[in-house]
């Protein structure tokens, strides 16, 4: 209705959307190509699989108990399997982005990931996850550090209840209640 009656204000509107979206168009990083897409794919299969074999290691257990190690192994096979189909359908897509400068904290959330599963059987649940909840925060997110302690404290002892008492799973700890 405001419409009709303020032809003006369209006119407004399309020159703010096509401002907003020519500075959406030069903050997109540089187009990548087939190599792009097909390292993302090969890399995202690698993952999946080292994952998986990880999540194997703790114990599958079963459907009716499950183990420690069975939602991290169902996620880790959907990811390799859904890389795989994006290596043999992506190589026609033209979304890839080239790899620049930010392509390195999807790295650093790997690494950072398997180091809390190389730690979390030797040291417990509790300090590789607070370790990996300031480190993605912070150093990943950005968050200040006030944020970073409080939603790291309080996603820990969530997660520490959910798995250990809400869902019984043996999760190795070090705090006991």
């Amino acid at each position: 209705m405001a419409e009709s009656t303020h032809p003006h204000a369209r006119d407004i509107l399309a020159e703010i959307e096509a401002e907003v979206a020519h500075e959406l168009e030069e903050e997109r990083p540089p187009v990548g190509g087939r190599a792009y897409q097909t390292v993302g794919a090969l890399v995202g299969i690698a993952i999946g699989v080292g994952a998986a074999v990880l999540a194997y290691d703790y114990g599958l257990g079963s459907l009716h108990k499950p183990g420690p190690g069975m939602w991290p192994f169902i996620v880790s096979v959907v990811i390799a399997a859904l890389s795989a189909v994006l290596l043999v359908v992506g190589r026609g897509l033209t979304d890839s982005e080239a790899f620049t400068r930010s392509s390195v904290l999807p790295v650093v959330g790997v690494v950072t990931f398997v180091a809390f599963a190389v730690l979390l059987p030797v040291t417990g649940f509790e300090i590789p996850a607070l370790l990996l909840s300031v480190i993605w925060l912070k150093l990943l997110g950005g968050e200040s550090w006030r944020n970073t302690i409080v939603i790291s404290v309080v996603t820990v002892a969530a997660f520490y209840f959910l798995f250990l008492y809400g869902l019984r799973i043996p999760l190795p700890h070090l705090i006991a209640f």
